[in-house]
């Protein structure tokens, strides 16, 4: 695997997740996994796999590939270009994106190759995530077509949130050690620059994505991000594959973040881990645990929805609900919050930033965790709630739509509660249902204890990882992968 994040070497958000636990599940599987992923500033030393000194090709800096091997059985491969790597930040700054993103995350792709060219040992399969990996099933076409170790190994991309594209000025195609052959619109390019996503998606044997609809919503001009037509073209070897959870580092019955424990058999502890989070914000006032508490754990950004938030506001602020906020993003976004926190300090405590323990206990002091995302191709917060008995309350789009099973008015059953319009209507309509079944506690417990019962963990994903997996083998070994 090529990825630019994966824990606990690094993460910016839910990619730092899948790159640890998609492999970790395929191990348990009987799987050999190895994971390549830069060396960011901070990252551990290791035991040396291979070293490339500058220029090994083209403009390479001096590059050193590194291993670390897990209890798991996975092994990582860190690629250590200080020059590259060792930066504040994985991709860039508050001023914007680093300008040598491109020679970054080739050094990634390339690096991770040449490595794996000299173990001699035959890859059944390289899979590439997002667009910072995109370059690695280009090289495999171009560059190692007719390689001893790596000619002919079948590649597999995954796009985890098309709205990033990686896209550069035609110039930098030379210096990614690519000829202008594949500069073409069933190549690379797109309007004339060179799109590292573009490269992953028409250079593999099989694109997936992380949800069904996801899968579908993405050849649609709505959500399509101009794409639509490219992910079209290769509709036939498209397939969406939910993320799963890591099941043992979110799991209630045993997470030492929380004020107490509780399981799916005896939900008391909820109420002590409700009302620790309460105690810790001082939001312990007039109505007492008795109050829904409504989390949120998102980057504050319009595609999580906060524009409806905003737009909402006023009539949020009238539901008899407290509401426990984490997250950071558009400073505009962040200001709402802290304001709407200031003017109603009993029932609205907001924590800027990312704090692990904090978002533990979010998920499992809530009753209620809201999800109205633009776009959301999988999700990871809504299945954390299930688990924890927090009721989702989302927009029926992408992996949410997926993974939450909208309450039936008539018999209760279901796991959450779900918003089609992007509109701040529909939003709130959602919030209010939702906490019109809170009042009804028989019923609220046993929508809590379905979405408890529901298997979101990285085993049957990672099954059907191996099926796409086996079927690019196939595909390839016949002479049809494209």
């Amino acid at each position: 695997m090529v990825v630019s994040e994966a824990l606990p070497y690094s993460k910016s958000g839910g990619l730092g997740d899948v790159g640890a636990s998609l492999p970790s599940a395929l191990a348990r599987l009987g799987h050999r996994v190895t994971v390549a992923v830069p060396r960011y500033r901070g990252n551990p030393d290791g035991m040396d796999v291979a070293r490339f000194p500058r220029g090994a090709w083209l403009a390479s800096p001096e590059i050193r590939v590194i291993e670390r091997r897990h209890d798991d059985g996975v092994r990582f491969w860190l690629v250590d270009c200080p020059q590259y790597f060792d930066r504040e930040d994985l991709y860039g700054t508050a001023a914007g994106d680093f300008a040598d993103n491109d020679r970054r995350f080739s050094a990634l792709c390339r690096a991770t190759l040449e490595a794996a060219s000299r173990s001699g040992v035959l890859p059944s399969v390289l899979h590439a995530h997002d667009w910072q990996a995109g370059l690695a099933p280009a090289y495999l076409r171009y560059r190692y077509a007719r390689h001893p170790v790596l000619g002919g190994v079948p590649s597999v991309f995954t796009i985890h949130n098309l709205a990033f594209q990686g896209v550069f000025g035609r110039e930098v195609l030379p210096a990614l050690d690519l000829d202008w052959g594949c500069f073409t619109g069933d190549g690379l390019e797109y309007w004339g620059k060179v799109s590292l996503l573009k490269s992953g998606i028409n250079f593999s044997s099989a694109v997936t994505t992380v949800s069904r609809s996801y899968a579908q919503e993405i050849q649609t001009s709505d959500q399509g991000f101009g794409f639509e037509g490219v992910l079209r073209a290769r509709a036939g070897v498209l397939s969406g594959i939910r993320n799963g959870i890591d099941t043992l580092a979110w799991n209630p019955e045993s997470d030492s973040l929380l004020a107490a424990s509780y399981s799916v058999e005896d939900l008391s502890g909820k109420t002590v881990v409700k009302q620790a989070l309460l105690k810790r914000f001082g939001l312990t006032g007039d109505g007492g645990t008795s109050r829904p508490v409504i989390g949120m754990v998102s980057r504050m950004v319009d595609q999580k929805g906060l524009d409806l938030i905003a737009a909402a506001a006023t009539e949020l602020m009238r539901l008899d609900a407290v509401f426990v906020i984490l997250g950071t993003g558009e400073p505009h976004h962040e200001a709402m919050w802290r304001s709407l926190a200031a003017a109603h300090p009993d029932r609205v405590a907001v924590t800027v930033g990312f704090n692990e323990e904090l978002a533990h206990q979010i998920e499992g002091g809530a009753d209620i965790f809201l999800m109205p995302s633009r776009f959301e191709p999988c999700g990871l917060n809504q299945m954390y709630s299930l688990r924890y008995g927090t009721v989702p309350v989302v927009r029926a789009t992408g992996g949410l739509d997926d993974t939450v099973q909208q309450v039936d008015p008539t018999t209760g059953e279901g796991t959450g509660f779900k918003f089609g319009p992007y509109t701040p209507g529909a939003m709130l309509g959602a919030m209010r249902e939702a906490l019109t079944w809170f009042a009804r506690p028989a019923a609220w417990r046993r929508i809590q204890m379905a979405g408890m019962r529901q298997d979101n963990s990285w085993d049957a994903s990672a099954r059907q990882y191996v099926q796409v997996y086996e079927q690019a083998m196939a595909a390839r070994s016949v002479g049809h992968a494209d």
